[in-house]
């Protein structure tokens, strides 16, 4: 499962409306008349598939078949949307690019009363040019969570700072454990908007006209992810890879950074020796950070029945409160994207709640173009697997981030 400007205002949920819907073949090419075609990635919790697939069974306004999309998801949307009227409704973060190539529809008038009861920023981020084009399932976040007894052991509190963090990977590494896992590309991929948070940067400036991180602060903080990977500290070559807990789980690390879903099966193996932190910050001028992305319902442009697809979006994501609460909540550890439905919340979640609080980011803008992030992060692979050096490479990213960024302003 793999996934991002400021999220201050968190833990907002629900309201109640109702629609029902119908449609009629349009002749655009797509799915068969009256059958909505719902495209999934695949959820790693034990229960998702069969409950997203009873929802669509429940669904009144058409027959709706779900598609199920192990392996690499994400190419097979932008294929899809590139080729195709099916899926016709899909979850995905919106993107700029498909806005400007109208390969998505806005959904504004999906919301109604219910708009102020969604997270504010999740709206936002799936927002282009004042119209949203997603409607956001649940919140995922991310934390780095840490064995306490085994920090006890080395002398050592939870890392506050970059340095902390990257000599507490150095000096956890011992008896066949190793300090951090971050990913088998050593956090390349999961931390790069992390550790721009932590030197108060982001992806974007604050106006969102261009990249923001053309700074010197960029070249210091990405360092330290080189530092991390030359500190002998980082495990690579999981089995598994940062989405999933099995390296903290299997006690092969003292810390891995990964997602708060994973919570139930940490506490099964480790009970009360778990323990959580933000992202540290590089120092008192940056901040500590959690990425805070949502997958969101959106509906394809090329759809056989657009409005059909759109009925069944409100259905399940706007009006069926029941159905979200569960599917945010029942299976992993999610946040609900609506307050309504956050409900009593205490220990570990509680705390990652208020993280999402305190020092929530959006993990991937929709104004942020792909080729830039591929920029980006080939650049941070570069600086951190092969100690290439940072300024040359960043001022690269920021140069094809800047253009890029302007072509799809237009």
């Amino acid at each position: 499962m793999a996934v991002e400007t400021s999220r201050r205002t968190f833990l907002a949920v629900v309201g109640l409306l109702s629609l029902t819907a119908c449609g009629s073949n349009t002749g655009r090419g797509g799915s068969a008349q009256g059958t909505i075609q719902q495209w999934y990635h695949a959820y790693g919790e034990d229960g998702v598939q069969d409950a997203v697939r009873r929802y669509a069974a429940e669904y009144p306004g058409a027959e709706v078949e779900v598609q199920w999309n192990p392996g690499d998801y994400d190419s097979k949307i932008v294929t899809a949307l590139r080729n195709s009227g099916v899926p016709d409704v899909f979850e995905a973060q919106v993107k700029v690019d498909w806005v400007r190539q109208n390969r998505v529809v806005p959904l504004d008038d999906l919301l109604g009363d219910a708009r102020g009861d969604f997270v504010q920023t999740l709206l936002e981020s799936q927002t282009v040019d004042g119209k949203l084009y997603g409607i956001p399932q649940s919140i995922d976040t991310q934390v780095l969570f840490y064995r306490p007894s085994l920090l006890a052991k080395a002398g050592l509190t939870p890392p506050a700072t970059l340095d902390e963090l990257v000599e507490a990977a150095r000096r956890l590494t011992a008896d066949g454990v190793r300090g951090l896992f971050a990913g088998n590309d050593g956090g390349v991929a999961v931390l790069t908007g992390p550790l721009l948070w932590s030197a108060g940067l982001d992806f974007l400036d604050a106006e969102g006209t261009g990249p923001g991180f053309d700074d010197p602060r960029a070249a210091a903080v990405f360092g330290k992810l080189r530092d991390l990977h030359t500190g002998g500290g980082l495990l690579l070559g999981s089995p598994t890879d940062w989405s999933d807990p099995g390296a903290f789980v299997e006690g092969r690390v003292a810390m891995q950074w990964t997602g708060l879903w994973n919570l139930p099966k940490i506490a099964e193996a480790h009970g009360d020796d778990v323990g959580v932190v933000a992202f540290p910050a590089l120092d008192g001028s940056g901040a500590a950070s959690v990425p805070v992305g949502a997958y969101s319902a959106m509906v394809n442009a090329r759809s056989a029945d657009v409005e059909a697809a759109k009925a069944f979006v409100k259905w399940l994501w706007v009006d069926k409160t029941d159905h979200q609460a569960e599917f945010a909540t029942r299976f992993g550890t999610h946040l609900p994207a609506r307050t309504s439905l956050v409900g009593a919340t205490e220990g570990t979640v509680k705390q990652v709640a208020q993280f999402v609080v305190d020092s929530g980011r959006i993990a991937s803008p929709a104004r942020w173009p792909d080729r830039a992030d591929t920029a980006l992060s080939d650049a941070v692979s570069r600086i951190a697997r092969e100690g290439a050096e940072p300024a040359g490479e960043l001022k690269a990213a920021v140069e094809t981030a800047r253009s890029e960024i302007a072509r799809l302003g237009k």
